[in-house]
């Protein structure tokens, strides 16, 4: 009778450690899966915000290329004439022209169809940037044949494309342009649009070309033209 009284106790006691065992196992277990859990959420917010970014990435590109379409558009409409007529191209909002139009072989006096074209150009592009509040950059460019040294005006093709737009310009504001609107830019040989290795892509290159760009907000009026 005493062995199962001293039996009871030790049985009651191997039952504790069981439970005592078991209930860090669960808890253990417990923390895992919170930690799972947890890690989900975040990568799935993650993947959430990642998409939100993607979705407004692309409709701003979308609602961009719909303005630049817009644009394209609109100035195709305000040069339809001097475009029909083939004096002019448009490729991507810049408006280029020739140089063999405008002046004659290592010069910058326009030429008189040159002067002309210039002329027609003017009412179309000042409604255009009016309505937009932008500016006209008139670039000039040169193929990558060194100037003469016969010719002692300019001293390189980085020269002789800075006058030409200069020569532009001033034409543009002579025939009504705004001095704020327009501005001039030289690229001498740089940027060519076709090979220097003919003449055919050597005519090309030699070209001016006229952009419509956002105006510079703190620059003050009348200083974009020398």
């Amino acid at each position: 009778m005493a062995n199962a009284f001293h039996d009871a106790p030790d049985g009651h006691a191997e039952g504790d450690d069981s439970a005592e065992i078991t209930a860090p196992i669960w808890a253990v277990f417990g923390d895992l899966m919170a930690g799972l859990v947890g890690a989900f959420v975040l990568v799935f917010i993650g993947v959430l915000l990642s998409q939100i970014d993607l979705v407004n990435n692309l409709q701003s590109e979308i609602a961009r290329r719909q303005q630049e379409e817009a644009r394209r558009m609109a100035l195709e409409k305000a040069l339809a004439i001097p475009l029909a007529s083939g004096r002019v191209t448009l490729n991507n909002g810049r408006i280029g022209i020739s140089g063999s139009v405008l002046f004659d072989l290592n010069s910058d006096q326009l030429r008189p169809e040159g002067e002309q074209l210039l002329k027609a150009l003017v009412p179309p592009l000042q409604v255009y940037l009016g309505e937009r509040d932008e500016m006209l950059m008139v670039s000039g460019f040169t193929d990558n044949v060194p100037v003469p040294r016969s010719n002692t005006q300019f001293q390189d093709n980085l020269e002789l494309s800075a006058q030409r737009a200069l020569t532009v310009t001033r034409t543009l504001v002579r025939e009504g342009m705004p001095r704020s609107r327009v501005f001039s830019a030289a690229f001498g040989a740089e940027q060519p649009v076709a090979s220097n290795a003919d003449e055919k892509g050597r005519a090309l290159n030699r070209r001016v070309e006229m952009a419509p760009v956002p105006r510079t907000r703190n620059a003050p009026a009348g200083t974009a033209t020398p």
